[in-house]
Order: C-alpha cells, then structure tokens, then sequence
C-alpha cells in the first residue's frame, strides 16, 4: 500500500510474513519490514530526523547501500534529530566518530566498517560494546560485523539506481529486528 506521509516520502509497509521482503535480508524471527521511497537528499536526511525520534540509548542501526546511496546523509539527519555536538560527516578514515549530545540525550557514535575485513573481533578496539549501552550506535556497512553486539537492531538498507544516471531516487527499507522494534510502523508515523 502505497500512502502519503508527514514528509513529501511515499511510504509502503510490508508485513514480514511475505517473503519478497525477507528475501533480501534473510528470514529473521520478530522483523518488522518498513519501505519508503526517498527522492532527494533531504527527505533523506529527514527521514534520519524522523527515525531520531524513535532511537534510544542501546539501539543498534546497520546501514547498508552502495557508495553514494545516502548513509552519512541519512546519518546526518539522525545527529540532526538526537541534537548531537559536531558535523556528521563519513567517518571512512577514522573509522569512528563520537558525537555527544547537547540536549541530554544520547551520544552518537558513528562507525564506517567498509575497510574492516573481519567481523566482530576486528572491531574490538573500537569498545563498541561498552558505547553501546549509553548511545546510538549507527554502523555503515556493517553487516556480518556486528549482529552480535545486540539482539535487537534496526537494519536500514538503502537500494539506488546505479550506473551512468542522476537519479535520486531511493528505496528505504527499515527491517527492525528484535522486540524492541515490534512498534516501528506506529513511531515512524
């Protein structure tokens, strides 16, 4: 179903019973599958603005999409939201950004793991899991590298059109994984 929102995104909610959706990130108990279509870089950015509202210290957010599909800008958008200190930038050479919060909330921290081979035991130094607790932890290219830091995660996958085009044009698909994003589609709202 194809509806209007708040921001000029369409959005579509599928139920994750169906496997069209799940097929593109395996089947998974208690996932919740959220798509939107994003036309500019600033409803992506909002959309991150939106989804802000909805994270809390401890959450886990995977973001995956080809070079260029918008995850630091979407990324943006959620320092934006969560009124973090510090320009949202990619953080591909330092790896990781901590970005506190100037309104009492959580901290961002930023993770680009696209030159980080291995899984969980490469990012070690990183303490991850000690952050985890008291921020929003946001994990660019991130799959198969850091699933085990918690049990519920919110996966974001960005799909863009490639090649020779000026397209800006994006499929979100939000899968949220765990009891904890079992209200996803009634927060996006």
């Amino acid at each position: 179903m194809e509806a209007p929102h708040n921001s000029p995104a369409a959005e579509t909610v599928s139920e994750p019973a169906g496997a069209t959706d799940l097929d593109v990130v395996g089947a998974v108990p208690e996932a919740v599958t959220v798509t939107l279509t994003v036309t500019s870089p600033e409803q992506m950015q909002d959309l991150g603005r939106r989804l802000a509202r909805v994270l809390a210290p401890g959450d886990l957010v995977m973001l995956t999409g080809e070079l260029g599909a918008g995850k630091t800008t979407l990324t943006r958008g959620l320092g934006e939201g969560l009124g973090v200190r510090g320009a949202v930038t990619s953080p591909t050479f330092v790896i990781a950004r901590v970005h506190p919060s100037l309104v009492q909330g959580p901290a961002l921290v930023h993770v680009d793991a696209y030159r980080l081979g291995g899984g969980l035991d490469e990012m070690e130094d990183l303490d991850l899991d000690v952050s985890l607790p008291e921020s929003v932890v946001v994990v660019e290219w991130g799959d198969g590298k850091v699933e085990e830091l918690a049990d519920d995660r919110l996966r974001v996958l960005i799909d863009r059109a490639t090649g020779d085009t000026d397209d800006e044009r994006r499929e979100v698909t939000l899968v949220g994984i765990g009891a904890r994003w079992a209200g996803l589609r009634e927060e996006l709202a």
